[in-house]
């Protein structure tokens, strides 16, 4: 018994002595011998080269990463000089890494499983390389240890310190080099967000002007419902990049937090300034895992000549438009079977004119979606002159009146959109009441529509659809609209003789045609036009105000300047590639019947036209002539015909020819005065009821 007690008590003190020794030896150790080990072992755990260069310090202490009793017991705490982290095989550049100096502290329990645990990683003078290539093979995922070996890595956060960064990434186009600097002192996430909130609404005045960007700041106010989630931790680095992005030059200059979360979900604060051409990017907000890019939480302003600059840089296909400013809140989930960011509750300005709402972009196959609701409270038809190609400069050049732009673009073929658009007034030069604009806008593999088109006007409403194909060649489109029960004394309220008019405009339109602009498609198109209005007047002042040239000289040339009571005007265009040919054209004046033939040739905006008055009853007309309305539809030449003066019943027509033409627009007539027929609706039936006797 004694020899067992005594041998026990030797295996005992054996056991404590070379614990003793050991700790001895781990606390005295010069851990240079062991940098050849320690780097094989993260090569073997990350696949890829890894060295130290200079000195390696280990330091065993306690550490506040533990919890319960692991928290008594020292951690390896690890300093390490001039350290390399080498790049794969395909990647350009030599190193992904090299540090100055990199500290960090090691979990002991972990590396008995085979586990390299690392809660947080500073380093200090880093020159970093990141690297993408086309197919998507990227220099940041590491490769899983073989089963043979075993060991695994985690790593916690990194807290960067002078830093040099270059950005390689072959799908976006990106080349950029970025630097890190401290800022000396931490700057709170609702400073910079208050400090960047004011200044950008400042600057917004340089995109659209000061009287603009006062409209826009109050909006923005009101519409911002929500207030961003504050980052855990201030703004403590400064940080510079430049280069290009999907291939457009890029300044920006911002500030972000210390560190850098990469596995958990700890906010990131970031905030940027980006100057891409004349387009300005700015946000104030946090990311979340950036090792994916798992969340984003910005405020986000943008800023330039057009939304249709926005193209290079985010890949949204949208339309040129004056220049612009909005601001919103963007959120964004980075999954692998598609991306997801939203830009909600943001407001803007585009030239004169508001918009508000909220957009989602989903980053689907074969291409991304874009959905949402648009609103404005007031739209300005100046604004959207560049969206239909409109160009005055170009069109007083030309001599040209239709836009010749084109309209349709290969990035149609680049995403597809699904967007309702609302606007409560829609505002032309001389004041047109336009209202309640809806209607939803699709883009479906470069096929552009206008679906359930409807806008109020002067009491009555527009309705219909506009489609556009990119996809053939040259681009299709079709255009079918119907105009119903508008209000003459409502579209023309300072007109006094209007005032006590109880008449309306009924029409459609159906036109289909071919071509990259308005101008294209209006001259090949084919279809037709239908009018009518009933119970109306006219006079020279008001063609003047309303600025159309030809039919001023048409007016003044047969009744003078002076006020003349229209009890139907009636006209029926048969289009044929692009020919609009008078089937029908007549209005029934209290003076007179005036009857127009002949053609409008929208391909080169040319006219051909014979008006013929027809007197009343005894009354005399100014012009007792036919007309002539020949030239362009910016130079238009009106004349008296040479030829005998007309006699009574001198201008009738072939009446047998217009019996289809006046059985169309009947279907245009409806009770529109309450229990009132429309009066257009006697002088069709007698016309018709004379072309069949005739």
């Amino acid at each position: 018994m004694r020899r067992f007690i005594r041998t026990v008590a030797w295996l005992t003190f054996a056991v404590l002595a070379a614990w003793a020794v050991a700790i001895v030896v781990l606390l005295n150790w010069d851990w240079n011998r062991s940098k050849s080990w320690l780097s094989e072992r993260v090569a073997t755990a990350l696949q890829r080269e890894f060295a130290i260069d200079g000195d390696l310090r280990v330091d065993w202490k306690r550490t506040l990463d533990a919890q319960g009793a692991r928290s008594w017991w020292p951690w390896p705490h690890v300093s390490a000089r001039d350290v390399r982290l080498g790049n794969p095989e395909w990647a350009n550049a030599e190193q992904m890494l090299r540090v100055d100096e990199v500290t960090f502290s090691v979990s002991p329990w972990r590396l008995l499983a085979r586990s390299i645990s690392v809660p947080q990683v500073r380093a200090s003078g880093a020159d970093i390389a990141i690297e993408r290539r086309a197919d998507g093979l990227n220099n940041w995922t590491f490769a899983r240890a073989d089963s043979t070996s075993g060991w695994d890595i985690r790593i916690g956060h990194v807290v960067l310190d002078r830093s040099h960064l270059v950005v390689d990434d072959a799908i976006t186009r990106t080349a950029v080099e970025l630097s890190i600097e401290p800022l000396g002192e931490a700057i709170s996430f609702d400073a910079v967000l208050a400090e960047e909130t004011a200044q950008l609404r400042a600057e917004s005045a340089q995109s659209i002007g000061e009287a603009g960007a006062r409209k826009f700041s109050s909006d923005a106010q009101r519409q911002q419902r929500r207030r961003e989630r504050d980052a855990a931790r201030g703004y403590e680095y400064a940080w510079r990049a430049d280069g290009t992005f999907r291939g457009v030059a890029i300044e920006a200059r911002g500030r972000s937090g210390g560190v850098l979360a990469l596995r958990d979900d700890d906010p990131f604060p970031i905030q940027a300034r980006i100057r891409a051409g004349t387009t300005r990017i700015a946000f104030v907000g946090t990311l979340t895992d950036p090792t994916r890019l798992a969340a984003l939480d910005l405020r986000l302003w943008l800023s330039g000549r057009s939304m249709a600059d926005l193209y290079g840089l985010t890949g949204l296909t949208l339309p040129e438009t004056p220049a612009f400013a909005t601001e919103g809140h963007l959120s964004g989930e980075l999954k692998r079977n598609g991306n997801i960011f939203a830009y909600e509750d943001f407001s803007g300005r585009v030239g004169d004119s508001d918009l508000s709402g909220s957009m989602t972009w989903l980053d689907r196959s074969p291409r991304p979606l874009l959905v949402g609701a648009v609103a404005s409270d007031l739209l300005r038809f100046a604004d959207l002159g560049p969206l239909v190609g409109a160009d005055v400069a170009q069109m007083k050049a030309t001599g040209k009146v239709l836009p010749q732009h084109s309209l349709g673009s290969p990035r149609w073929q680049a995403m597809d959109a699904d967007v309702d658009f609302a606007g409560a007034r829609v505002v032309h030069t001389i004041d047109l009441p336009i209202d309640a604009l809806r209607t939803r806008i699709l883009l479906l593999d470069g096929r552009l529509g206008l679906e359930a088109l409807r806008f109020g006007i002067a009491g009555g409403r527009v309705g219909g659809r506009v489609a556009l194909d990119y996809n053939a060649r040259p681009m299709n489109g079709e255009v079918h609209l119907s105009v119903r029960n508008v209000r003459l004394k409502e579209l023309l309220p300072e007109f006094e003789p209007m005032q006590t008019s109880i008449g309306q405009i009924n029409g459609s339109l159906a036109l289909a045609g071919r071509g990259p602009s308005i101008a294209a498609l209006l001259g090949s198109s084919s279809g037709e036009v239908k009018l009518l209005i009933d119970d109306g007047a006219i006079s020279k002042s008001l063609l003047e105000t309303a600025g159309l040239n030809i039919a001023n000289i048409l007016i003044t040339r047969l009744i003078g300047d002076r006020d003349v009571k229209i009890d139907c005007a009636a006209s029926h265009f048969v289009v044929d590639e692009g020919v609009m040919d008078a089937a029908l054209f007549v209005v029934h004046t209290d003076e007179a019947i005036i009857h127009v033939s002949g053609t409008v040739d929208m391909s080169t905006e040319e006219l051909d036209l014979e008006i013929r008055p027809q007197s009343s009853g005894m009354r005399v007309l100014s012009l007792r002539s036919p007309l002539y309305a020949r030239g362009t539809f910016a130079d238009p030449d009106i004349g008296v015909k040479k030829g005998p003066l007309l006699v009574r019943g001198g201008a009738a027509l072939a009446l047998g020819s217009i019996a289809a033409p006046v059985a169309a627009l009947l279907a245009l007539i409806a009770p529109s005065h309450g229990e009132q027929e429309n009066r257009c609706s006697e002088v069709l039936v007698q016309m018709q009821g004379r072309a069949r006797v005739q």
